[in-house]
């Protein structure tokens, strides 16, 4: 397939930029599927400012295991287990490693 230089506008700042045969292509070559929607200092701006995830999220909540009162840098899901820190490790060393396969 031949590809040639493109113009698409900046989701952002509405602004024209080149999508080139050369990003074509290595877009081709990962398999991605969506065109770049953003020009290169609007990609670089929204990086800068801590991307798509915007700010971490901290929870305060109550290990299942011990019940001591902890805050887990993620919003947990209800009906599944949140640990404190210290109980998550015993966990995680108490779970043996499954066996290679060869």
């Amino acid at each position: 397939m031949e590809y040639h230089d493109r113009t698409l506008v900046c989701v952002e700042c509405r602004q024209e930029f080149v999508f080139t045969a050369g990003e074509q292509l290595f877009y081709h070559d990962k398999n991605f599927k969506n065109e770049p929607k953003r020009c290169k200092a609007c990609k670089a701006k929204r990086a800068s400012v801590g991307g798509t995830t915007g700010a971490r999220v901290e929870t305060q909540t109550v290990c299942s295991q011990c019940g001591r009162q902890t805050t887990v840098p993620f919003k947990p899901t209800q009906g599944r287990p949140v640990y404190c820190r210290e109980c998550f490790q015993q966990r995680r060393s108490s779970i043996s490693p499954s066996p290679a396969i060869n």
